[in-house]
C-alpha cells in the first residue's frame, strides 16, 4: 500500500472513531459562514473548509477508495460553486441535503446514544435553516432580532451538548450506511415545507413565522393521515397490504405458479423431465424471454438470452432467468422467488427418486435375507433325507423319498420365483387343511407332534408365510433338541375366527436379554435364533399377521403366528385355477 493510501485509510479510520468531533467542526464552520453571509469572502473560505471536513466524514466512499475522474469533477464543481456562485438558495439546498443525510442515520441506528447524537445534529440543521437561512430568501421573511440573536448564540449550545454526550465510538471496520429512502423522504418533506411557506406568504400576505407554522402543521397532518392509511389500528387492511400484494403478484400470481408446479409434479415422476417441463413453463410467462438450467450432469436452455438475467443457485440446481425488460428490485426478487419454488419442487423430486431406489434395495435385501433362511431350511431337510438314504434300502424309505423330494422341489421353485418380484408380499392362498397336511408330511418321521382343530373349508391362509414361519420355528426347536434329546416338539393349528399357528417345545426358556430383542431386531445367539425370526416377523407384518413369543419359561416355550384369514372368493378361485 502506498503512503497516500495509508494516509487516506488512517484518516477514514480516525473519522469513524471520532465522527462526532468531525461533525461538530463541520457544523461550526457552517454556522460561522452562514452568520457572516454569502457576500463575505471569509464565509466562502469557511465553506470550503466545511466541504473538506464533509469529505472526511462522508459515509459513501472509504478512505482507500480511488476517486474517479467523474467524482473528482463533481467535487471540483461543488468547490467552484462555493467560491463563485454561493447564494442563500444554494445554502438552503445544501442544508436540506445535510438534514436528509443526518435524518437517514437517525432512522437507521439502533444504539440509543448514537441515535440521539444524530437527532441533535438534525435539530440543529433544521433550526439553522428555519431561523437564519430561510428568512433571507422568503418574500417577507424578517424575524425578530431577538430570535436571530438566540439562534446565533443558542444553537452552538446544541453542538456543545453533542460533544458531551456519551456516544460509543464505532468500530473502524463498521460500514457507514445511510437509509436513502428516509433521507430522500425527509428532503422532500423539507422542500414541501419551504415551498409551502413561501406560497402561503405570497398568496395570503402573512408573516414568515405564521406561514411556516401553517405549512408544518398541514404537512404533519398529511403524513399522519398517510401513516394511518398505511397501517390502520382498527383491524382493517391498510395500504401496506396492497403494496405487499403488488410485490407478490407482479405479472403472475404466485399461487398460479404453485398450482402449475403441483400439477406437473403429479404427472411427471422423473426429476430431469420435471425440471425441463418446469423451465419450459417458466419461459412461457409474458415478461420472461428464456431460461437456462444446469443440474448435475444435465443442462438445458429454452427461449432467448437477454442482458437482464436473474440467477438462482442451490445445491442441486443452477437456474438463470432472462427477462424481456430491465428488472426492478421488486421484479428481480419476484423472479428469484419463482426460481426458488421450482428448485424446491425439483429437490423434492430428487428425494422421491432416492426413496424409491432405497425402498427397492431394502425390498431386495429383506427378500434375499428371508429366502436365504428358506433355502437353509430346505437344505436341512435334504440333509435329513440324505442321511436316511444312506441306510439300507427299504420300501418305507422309497415312499418317504417319493413324498419329500417333489415337495422340496416345489418349495425351492417357489422360493426362486420370489426373487423376480422383491417386495411383493402376495403369495398363493390355500386352505389351512391343505397346508397342514403338506407341512405334516414334510416333517413325518422327525418326532414332531401335529395337532389341528376346527379347519374351515372356506378359510384361506398365505402358504409362503406359513411355510417360512413354521420352518423357522420347527428347525429352531429341532436344533434345541439336538442338545437335549428329551425335548418334545408340538405344532398346532387352530382355525376359528382366524388362523393361529403355534410351535411348542419343552426346552429351556429363551434368555431375557435375547427375548427382549427377539422378533424386533437381529440378535446373536449360539442356538441360531435371531435373524431368521426377525425376518419372519417382518414378513408376517406385511401379510397382516403377527408373530409373538407367547410363553417363555423353562419347560414351556411357545411361538404363535396369528392373524386374519381371508375368506375364499369363488370368482378368484376360478381365475387362479
Amino acid at each position: 500500500m502506498s503512503a497516500n493510501s495509508r494516509l487516506a485509510s488512517a484518516t477514514w479510520s480516525f473519522s469513524q472513531r471520532h465522527w462526532r468531533f468531525v461533525v461538530i467542526a463541520m457544523l461550526v464552520l457552517l454556522h460561522v459562514a452562514v452568520l457572516r453571509g454569502t457576500a463575505d469572502n471569509w464565509a466562502r473560505a469557511l465553506l470550503l473548509a466545511h466541504l473538506g471536513l464533509l469529505l472526511i466524514w462522508q459515509p459513501f466512499l472509504r478512505g482507500e477508495y480511488r476517486v474517479s475522474l467523474t467524482q473528482a469533477a463533481l467535487i471540483g464543481l461543488g468547490a467552484t460553486a462555493v467560491m463563485f456562485w454561493i447564494s442563500w438558495w444554494l445554502l438552503a439546498f445544501w442544508v436540506v441535503v445535510l438534514a436528509g443525510l443526518m435524518g437517514g442515520k437517525v432512522f437507521l441506528h439502533q444504539a440509543r446514544w448514537q441515535r440521539r447524537c444524530y437527532l441533535v445534529v438534525l435539530v440543529y440543521l433544521l433550526a439553522l435553516l428555519a431561523i437564519v437561512i430561510l428568512p433571507q430568501i422568503a418574500p417577507s421573511g424578517a424575524v425578530a432580532p431577538e430570535i436571530r440573536a438566540a439562534a446565533e448564540y443558542g444553537l452552538p449550545m446544541l453542538l456543545i451538548a453533542l460533544a458531551l454526550m456519551p456516544a460509543e465510538p464505532e468500530a473502524p471496520e463498521a460500514p457507514q450506511v445511510i437509509d436513502f429512502f428516509y433521507s430522500i423522504f425527509l428532503m422532500l418533506v423539507l422542500g414541501t415545507v419551504i415551498l409551502g411557506s413561501f406560497t402561503f406568504m405570497t398568496l395570503q400576505r402573512i408573516p414568515y413565522l405564521e406561514a411556516l407554522t401553517k405549512t408544518v402543521f398541514l404537512t404533519a397532518g398529511t403524513i399522519f393521515a398517510l401513516g394511518l392509511a398505511w397501517s390502520p389500528r382498527t383491524g382493517f387492511a391498510g395500504l401496506n397490504v396492497f403494496f405487499s400484494r403488488y410485490l407478490f403478484s407482479i405479472g403472475l400470481p404466485v399461487e398460479k405458479w404453485l398450482y402449475f408446479l403441483a400439477e406437473l409434479s403429479q404427472v411427471e415422476a422423473r426429476p430431469e423431465r420435471f425440471l425441463a417441463e418446469g423451465v419450459a413453463g417458466l419461459a412461457r410467462l409474458p415478461w420472461i424471454a428464456g431460461a437456462a438450467w444446469h443440474a448435475g450432469e444435465q443442462q438445458g436452455e429454452t427461449g432467448a438470452r437477454t442482458d437482464h438475467a436473474v440467477v438462482y443457485e442451490s445445491t442441486e440446481l443452477e437456474l438463470t432467468i432472462f427477462s424481456r425488460y430491465r428488472t426492478s428490485p421488486a421484479l428481480q426478487w419476484h423472479m428469484h422467488l419463482l426460481g426458488q419454488l421450482l428448485g424446491e419442487f425439483y429437490s423434492a423430486k430428487l428425494r422421491e427418486q432416492s426413496l424409491r431406489q432405497a425402498s427397492y434395495l431394502q425390498a431386495v435385501h429383506e427378500t434375499g435375507a428371508r429366502l436365504t433362511h428358506d433355502v437353509k431350511n430346505l437344505l436341512q431337510s435334504l440333509n435329513v433325507l440324505c442321511s436316511v438314504a444312506g441306510q439300507e434300502d427299504t420300501p418305507g424309505l422309497q415312499a418317504l423319498l417319493r413324498r419329500q423330494l417333489p415337495a422340496i422341489t416345489q418349495r425351492l421353485s417357489a422360493t426362486l420365483d420370489k426373487l423376480h418380484s422383491p417386495g411383493d408380499e402376495r403369495s398363493k392362498l390355500v386352505s389351512p387343511l391343505e397346508w397342514w397336511e403338506s407341512f405334516a408330511r414334510h416333517y413325518q418321521g422327525q418326532n414332531v407332534e401335529f395337532t389341528a382343530a376346527g379347519p374351515e373349508s372356506d378359510m384361506q391362509v398365505p402358504k409362503a408365510l406359513f411355510d417360512s414361519v413354521a420352518d423357522n420355528l420347527v428347525q429352531n426347536a429341532i436344533a434345541k433338541r439336538a442338545a437335549k434329546p428329551e425335548i418334545r416338539i408340538r405344532v398346532s393349528v387352530l382355525c376359528d375366527k382366524g388362523a393361529e399357528l403355534r410351535v411348542h417345545d419343552t426346552g429351556s426358556a429363551v434368555p431375557a436379554d435375547i427375548a427382549a430383542q427377539l422378533l424386533r431386531a437381529p440378535v446373536r445367539s449360539a442356538g441360531g435364533l435371531g435373524i431368521g425370526l426377525y425376518q419372519a416377523a417382518r414378513y408376517a407384518e406385511k401379510c397382516g399377521y403377527a408373530l409373538a413369543l407367547e410363553e417363555n419359561r423353562d419347560g414351556v416355550v411357545c411361538f404363535a403366528l396369528s392373524g386374519p384369514a381371508p375368506r375364499s372368493d369363488p370368482g378368484a378361485a376360478k381365475t387362479e385355477a
